[in-house]
């Protein structure tokens, strides 16, 4: 009995140490997160970008449109988002210390200048970017974003809106860019949709 009494508390004891270093490891992680931000930010945006594109890749190949990844892409995709990460740490802090409060009316507030300024901005930043890395002229990103511009407009103001209300309403600054990285995954998708299309 005394035994197995020994034994129960030393299992006990690794759970808790499991359970310490797992919870290390957690903090290291936000410390980490936090003292390097800016690029965490920005490598998560390229990650994300580029599985967004590789995603819609994977649904053209299975549409028969092509047959294999363009692995040029995808690194134009990365490229592009990684660009914009900084744009969208930056935008993210200067709002949350413009508008600090957080209540319904600032949050919808943060929302419409979210749609009016940054989702306007970052379909800009994402045509030329690519058109650009593509070693297009100018004039064809130009028109390339005017042709696409309005549609790609549409998507953002239907998807981004519910999103950002989570974003602005229940997570902290320093999780924001985080945040939005994981959900633009799934409009990378419409993105690189929209990029390519006319492309095959």
């Amino acid at each position: 009995m005394f035994t197995f009494g020994l034994k129960r508390t030393y299992l006990q004891l690794n759970k808790l140490k499991n359970f310490r270093n797992h919870s290390s490891v957690s903090r290291g992680v936000q410390v980490f997160v936090k003292k390097n931000l800016l690029l965490t930010n920005s490598i998560t945006s390229g990650a994300f970008m580029a599985l967004g594109d590789l995603v819609e890749q994977e649904v053209e190949i299975r549409r028969g449109l092509t047959t294999a990844y363009d692995w040029t892409r995808i690194g134009h995709m990365f490229t592009v988002g990684t660009l914009l990460g900084p744009l969208h740490h930056y935008y993210y802090v200067g709002l949350d210390k413009l508008i600090p409060k957080v209540s319904v009316k600032t949050v919808l507030v943060k929302i419409l200048c979210d749609q009016t300024i940054a989702g306007p901005l970052t379909i800009v930043c994402f045509y030329y970017g690519m058109g650009l890395l593509e070693s297009k002229p100018l004039e064809v990103c130009t028109d390339e974003l005017k042709k696409k511009f309005l549609t790609t407009l549409v998507g953002d103001f239907i998807y981004w809106p519910p999103i950002q209300f989570i974003n602005f309403y229940y997570l902290p600054t320093h999780y924001r860019v985080i945040y939005i990285n994981a959900a633009t995954m799934l409009f990378n998708v419409f993105l690189s949709y929209m990029k390519h299309y006319d492309q095959k």
